[in-house]
């Protein structure tokens, strides 16, 4: 066909979803001056096209799937996806516009909320509706069924709610049902009407509703004698599987009354693939003399038309045969996938691809019918679809502006602009004859619209620029990120190492923390990239964890080459007046701001649309950046002592007493506690709380490990050194200060907490009877000393920290139980018990005031018994 004549006049922009809006749920209407537009979201629009200003704005509960306008009563129909339909008038949107008049201009001034309480039919089940004048007729989907169901519209005066239960309903079971296949499931079936050209009352509903008026030997042919007999409207049906069924309207509004006994549903064809649109066209010209038909494009249509979202089009006519008319069937095949389609009563059928807007015409005197000799009268065997040059667009509908006397095309783009398309034919496209003054203003025109066009072509040279370059960093960022989220379980290509040492800093000794970054990837971290580090107090059962217990530490990384490495340091000392709370955690991560991305193009907020979807993986909510984890790893006691290498730690010669043992503790604890109370001359637990604990013994505790799973596990630290000296070389593998101890042969350290308390540890072994049947089990015995108390408890949960993991490790690789009496397991559980019991009774006799020096006594006797279980970690 010959080229289409256009213009393109945008007139406004809608908001979208990001990712733009998607094809089947948006929705473009107008009627006179005034556009009804559903974007596919939870708004319908009413835009004046005349003033080129928004009339009014409804905002509904959910996604709006569908809208019908009825012109008649001056009502706009709307379905709201699980609620069901709501009937609006037009006349109170008109009072609605006027109310906001005298108020301040505010875009959000005229939006108005549509509540589930004024829906007109409330129905869940709802997929989409047609309108017939005083007829609304609907399809919903139950279970594996369609539904179709016709209400009575109440008068446009009434103010009585449409009935909710039908006048009458059909069932239509399809071949398959959106529930069976998930690939048709955000697909929706298409409802139209077609009327015989006699039912005249017809034709203004029809034009709106998407319906139209069929010629009278079409309409017997394709739907039967009786239904043009009884000059019933048809509704036509085009569902997800691509069947395209018909049912008679008075089937519906009187059942049985007709002679359709069995079902009245028809089945006309068959697509093959989910129906995206049903229409009618006009392919043969009227002879000069005839009378036309006052249906909706001037003519009576001679064709209908349904089209397939791959592009399978059927084109079915009535054709003259030998005697009289036979129907004509014909299947076409056009670029798809299709996502909208409209046409009018002539010749041309329109449909948008994510490409480009076609125009397909299959009237049967064009060139390009008489090139293929088609006989005349009948239906083109291929068709050339001519294109618009206009590209994702997801709604269209035709209308006539009689003002200008031409047709055009309202479209929505996927990124919610609305335009419209002025359509001439090829006549009207030869040039026109012109004097020297039109000539001249031509001219003038034609050169001004040269300098807007090349500064279009400059900014959208820059644009494009500046997205290339924001889609390179992109691409680099999720190079890095796909290459770590896929060695999850392997070696990483970018790792980090954590480690605590001392260092002497400004006249004084500070603990830090060391993070060395190190890149074995293929690709350079460049600037946009963080390395972030977060230190996490462990706190205790008892005490309340809050969310801002976290320290960040940041450090911008301006460029790390493959092979290279980075190191960060971080003082992790505790205040003046406050202890350094161990174990602590530090986690280090990957960040990249998508900011650097977007700096580039902040002035553009669609190409962020572009660049993201909501659904990305790996995305913040709120789109700021992406986090990439790298390691975790807890900083304990045994990784923060100063060792004291010094004294001789030898096993030959005793340790250097590093903490001062008073004779008794129990009585010195009593004596201090009498003198406190003496000074203070106030109860003695006030009196405990300034105590030094210098002068109180150290605490204790053991544990004992199997000397068997000891030499199992510990083979990497096995030398000609006894067991003892293994075992104190792998507790302290991971303190920066124990190069010396590994030149000595020594069972016993000692050493500093960060805050200045004595820890010792003392590894020797021992032999424990009456666990195993077998036998005594030798086992290594680890002595933890420490005052004050926290730092006992501190190097205890070191210690044990890394004996639970040694156990797990050999658990996995030998799950069989080590063969144990249960007896004796029973009796030291009972004994615990006890003593549980006993701490319990004595601290409640604390509470009451009962603070003799007995009671207090017995009390760290029970603590020093519990402290020293007679159980071996086999």
């Amino acid at each position: 066909m010959a080229q289409v004549g256009h213009r393109v006049d945008y007139l406004a922009g809608f908001c979208c979803p990001v990712g733009g809006l998607a094809a089947g749920k948006p929705r473009v209407l107008c009627h006179e001056n005034q556009i009804y537009l559903s974007n596919g979201t939870e708004y319908v629009y009413v835009y004046d096209q005349e003033g080129r200003l928004m009339k009014a704005v409804y905002r509904f509960p959910d996604q709006v799937w569908h809208v019908e306008l009825l012109p008649l009563h001056h009502q706009l129909y709307i379905l709201c996806a699980g609620v069901g339909i709501y009937c609006v008038s037009l006349d109170y949107q008109s009072r609605l516009v006027k109310q906001t008049d005298g108020e301040e201009s505010d875009c959000f001034s005229s939006i108005f909320p549509m509540g589930c309480d004024v829906c007109a039919l409330p129905d869940a089940t709802l997929c989409t509706f047609t309108l017939l004048n005083d007829v609304l007729v609907t399809l919903s989907q139950v279970r594996e069924k369609w539904c179709m169901n016709l209400h009575k519209l109440p008068g446009p005066e009434s103010q009585e709610k449409l009935p909710h239960q039908p006048v009458s309903h059909v069932d239509i079971t399809t071949s398959t049902s959106n529930d069976g296949d998930m690939s048709l499931a955000h697909f929706l079936p298409v409802l139209c009407c077609a009327s015989a050209p006699g039912a005249s009352d017809h034709w203004e509903g029809l034009r709106h509703s998407g319906g139209f008026v069929l010629e009278e030997p079409l309409f017997s042919l394709l739907f039967g004698v009786d239904a043009a007999m009884l000059d019933s409207p048809m509704i036509l049906c085009g569902f997800p599987d691509g069947q395209l069924c018909s049912v008679p309207l008075k089937a519906l509004s009187s059942p049985g009354d007709h002679g359709w006994e069995d079902s009245p549903v028809k089945i006309l064809h068959h697509l093959e693939e989910p129906v995206v649109f049903i229409g009618a066209l006009r392919t043969e010209r009227k002879s000069p003399g005839a009378e036309e038909t006052p249906a909706y494009g001037g003519l009576g249509c001679d064709c209908v038309v349904a089209l397939g979202h791959y592009g399978k089009m059927v084109a079915i006519k009535a054709s003259q045969g030998e005697e009289v008319k036979v129907p004509e069937l014909r299947e076409y095949y056009l670029q798809g996938p299709v996502l909208c389609a409209a046409c009018s009563g002539g010749s041309c059928m329109y449909y948008s691809t994510h490409s480009d807007i076609y125009a397909v015409d299959l009237d049967s005197n064009t060139p390009e019918a008489e090139k293929v000799e088609a006989p005349a009268g009948t239906l083109p065997s291929a068709v050339s679809p001519a294109s618009l040059s206009i590209c994702s667009v997801v709604a269209l509908s035709l209308s006539s502006r009689e003002s200008e006397g031409e047709s055009e095309l309202l479209a929505l783009s996927a990124k919610g602009r609305l335009m419209t398309c002025g359509l001439c034919s090829p006549d009207d496209t030869q040039p026109l004859k012109m004097n020297a003054d039109k000539a001249g203003q031509r001219i003038k025109e034609l050169l001004s619209g040269i300098g807007h066009v090349s500064e279009r072509v400059s900014s959208l040279k820059k644009a494009v620029d500046q997205k290339n370059q924001a889609l390179t960093c992109l691409n680099q960022v999720m190079n890095v990120s796909a290459a770590l989220l896929s060695s999850q379980n392997g070696p990483k290509p970018i790792t980090c190492t954590t480690a605590a040492h001392w260092s002497h800093m400004l006249v004084q000794d500070t603990l830090t923390i060391s993070c060395i970054l190190e890149n074995s990837s293929e690709w350079s971290l460049e600037r946009g990239w963080t390395f972030c580090v977060q230190l996490f107090a462990n706190s205790c059962d008892f005490e309340e964890t809050t969310s801002d217990s976290a320290t960040t530490y940041t450090f911008p990384i301006d460029q790390l080459l493959p092979g290279n490495k980075t190191e960060v340091t971080l003082p992790v000392s505790p205040a003046e007046g406050s202890k350094l709370n161990l174990p602590f955690t530090v986690s280090c991560s990957l960040y990249y701001s998508l900011q650097e991305i977007l700096s580039t193009v902040s002035e553009s907020t669609e190409l962020l649309d572009d660049l993201f979807s909501d659904d990305s993986p790996g995305l913040a909510l709120d789109r700021e950046g992406i986090c990439l984890p790298l390691r975790e790893d807890t900083i304990d006691l045994l990784q923060c002592l100063r060792l004291d290498d010094n004294k001789g730690m030898s096993e030959a010669s005793p340790p250097a007493v590093a903490i001062s043992v008073p004779g008794d503790p129990v009585e010195n604890f009593l004596k201090l506690s009498l003198k406190s109370m003496e000074e203070n001359d106030e109860l003695v637990p006030k009196g405990l709380s300034i105590i030094d604990e210098n002068y109180l013994a150290p605490t204790v505790a053991s544990i004992k490990v199997s000397s068997e799973l000891l030499r199992t596990s510990l083979k990497d630290f096995r030398e000609d050194v006894s067991l003892c000296c293994v075992v104190l070389r792998w507790l302290l593998a991971e303190n920066a200060e124990a190069d010396a101890l590994r030149s000595q042969e020594v069972a016993v350290m000692q050493g500093l907490a960060p805050d200045g308390g004595k820890v010792q540890l003392n590894i020797r072994e021992v032999t424990v009877s009456d666990l195993s049947p077998a036998g005594p089990i030798q086992a290594v015995e680890i002595v933890i000393q420490g005052s004050p108390l926290a730092n006992m408890c501190q190097l205890h949960y070191a210690v044990v920290r890394r004996i639970q993991a040694l156990v797990l490790e050999q658990a996995s690789q030998d799950p069989s139980p080590p063969d144990i009496r249960v007896q004796y397991l029973q009796q030291i559980q009972a004994n615990h018990e006890m003593l549980l019991k006993e701490a319990q009774s004595l601290r409640d006799n604390l509470c009451l005031g009962n603070d003799s020096d007995a009671t207090v006594e017995k009390l760290l006797h029970v603590y020093q018994q519990l402290r020293n279980p007679s159980l071996v970690v086999l």
